[in-house]
């Protein structure tokens, strides 16, 4: 089993050495996101360099890679097709001011509300995608839709696979790729294994004059200095109609997909980022990017694993990794398109296995199955669609469970005290999946003439469970029966409207909490 031991001294050698490695790595990606998005490869690479430069300097996780990402791009490509590049360079601003706007506002915290199991099924399902992007290298360059299926999953199927000897020589760099980076640690870490696996099968490639594909085979990556450039469309209310759902929608995609690789990045290296802070910088990278002609981007979960598993842990890995792949477009072309492919397969499948959770098989059967249903219900829609559906498709289940698990923990004892009074004392909380169990407790032609429902074990938590206890009111002076209610917080009283009357006020043993409900605005 292949086991991936970051170094956790951070230095700035490791950042440089680490930066260098993660450009290389960037290079095919960028090319193959803009192709899925629609547009030139430059515009790939610059959105790159300057949201991985900017997020680097700004950003509130040391050591983590943004760039050019495929969830991003899989959305942006009906845009460019239906409304052209220039209106994809200015949905790209408006996603940075989201995105900038949800840092201001620190949505970043609700991060928080992703549970494990999601957390879980979204690091499995990118080990998939990842994993299944790279077997698109072994088709057949020129076949229709190879580019795009060398990084996209959806029509893996239909491609034309290589056979022969170039398939042999193309198997037999990857496994010496993925050797050197699983050996070499053993035995030195002076230099990053990944950029020692590339760097001696690069070399041993040329040497040897063998036959296999390129970066340079993929596209050309030579180029200038980005431009500042205004996106030229009409400023006017039908151009936000266009573009404002896309910008919503890829502010949320490459927001989430951060936060979670953020969140991922932490447990490694057993520090914490700042999630707030890093909304902003995605937001000030984007904005600036649509202005300087780039696709935009968001934290890049593989390159981030690269660089982390490589020894990159300060700002200097990300700034490093930025400016080298400047340099490759500038001056550095030439070398950069003679790197195998194989090479950086090599680096992703060893990025699989170590992002892949493989202790998932092992805890799945001692976890509740809610929790492994949802594990692989996540990891299952980020293969078949994408992050952000996937994520919020995770959370909505945890807590459809969660509120189904706790409608069962209401609990309603009845007794008689010595006055005659019929009392309830109920325990657990009342809420909307609560309600209907709560109020079946009770039976009001069957209650003594004085009844009393104490509410000190249990907790009033929304609007509906304020309607339960407003019906339950009502039905008792129905028949003519006095009801007392005690142990309610001051906000549930003021909001109740029908048993509001009947709340027995004690200043000293009243609980203090508030109750969600849409009555307060």
């Amino acid at each position: 089993m292949f086991e991936i031991q970051p170094s956790k001294i951070a230095s700035a050698k490791n950042d440089i050495l680490s930066g260098l490695t993660v450009a290389l790595a960037l290079v095919p990606e960028a090319v193959a996101f803009a192709f899925v998005a629609g547009v030139q490869p430059l515009v790939g690479l610059y959105a790159a360099f300057m949201v991985g430069l900017i997020t680097a300097c700004l950003g509130g996780r040391p050591g983590m890679i943004s760039g050019a990402t495929g969830a991003l791009a899989v959305v942006m490509v009906a845009l460019v097709a239906d409304h052209g590049v220039e209106y994809l360079f200015a949905t790209v601003v408006l996603m940075g001011v989201l995105q900038i706007s949800a840092g201001v506002l620190k949505l970043g915290k609700f991060i928080r509300m992703v549970p494990y199991p999601v957390m879980l099924g979204f690091v499995n399902g990118l080990a998939i995608v990842i994993f299944l992007a790279q077997l698109g290298q072994f088709g057949v360059a020129g076949e229709p839709g190879w580019l795009q299926d060398t990084f996209m999953q959806g029509s893996i199927l239909d491609v034309s696979w290589i056979e022969g000897s170039q398939l042999h020589v193309l198997l037999g760099l990857v496994a010496l790729t993925m050797a050197i980076i699983h050996f070499l640690p053993r035995y030195t870490r002076a230099l990053p294994s990944s950029l020692v696996a590339i760097l001696v099968v690069s070399g041993l490639v040329f040497g040897l004059d063998l036959e296999t594909r390129v970066v340079g085979d993929v596209a050309s990556i030579k180029g200038g200095l980005p431009s500042f450039h205004i996106p030229s469309v009409p400023f006017s209310f039908d151009t936000l109609i266009i573009i404002f759902p896309y910008a919503v929608i890829l502010a949320s995609i490459g927001l989430i997909e951060s936060l979670l690789t953020l969140r991922l990045v932490d447990e490694i290296t057993e520090t914490r980022g700042r999630g707030n802070k890093e909304c902003v910088a995605q937001g000030i990278a984007n904005t600036a990017t649509g202005l300087f002609g780039g696709m935009g981007g968001c934290a890049m979960i593989g390159q981030s694993m690269i660089n982390v598993n490589s020894g990159g842990r300060g700002r200097l890995s990300g700034i490093t990794a930025a400016l080298c792949l400047l340099l490759f477009i500038l001056v550095g072309s030439s070398l950069i398109e003679k790197i195998p492919l194989a090479a950086l397969i090599g680096v992703m499948f060893i990025v699989v296995i170590g992002t892949f959770e493989w202790s998932s098989f092992r805890v799945i059967r001692k976890v509740p199955r809610s929790d492994a249903l949802v594990l692989l219900l996540v990891s299952a829609v980020t293969v078949a669609t994408d992050l952000a559906i996937a994520v919020v498709v995770g959370v909505i289940v945890s807590a459809l469970v969660f509120a189904w698990e706790h409608a069962k923990h209401i609990l309603v004892e009845a007794r008689e005290d010595h006055k005659g009074s019929t009392v309830y004392a109920v325990t657990g909380p009342l809420f909307f999946g609560s309600v209907t169990s709560f109020l079946e407790r009770f039976d009001p032609s069957k209650d003594n003439d004085d009844v009393v429902i104490d509410f000190a074990r249990s907790r009033v938590a929304d609007h509906s469970g304020l309607e339960a206890i407003d019906t339950l009111a009502e039905r008792y002076l129905s028949v003519g029966k006095t009801l007392h209610l005690v142990h309610l917080s001051e906000e549930c009283r003021k909001l109740l409207r029908k048993a509001g009357s009947l709340v027995e006020v004690n200043v000293i043993e009243d609980p203090k909490y508030f109750v969600a409900d849409d009555i307060l605005g």
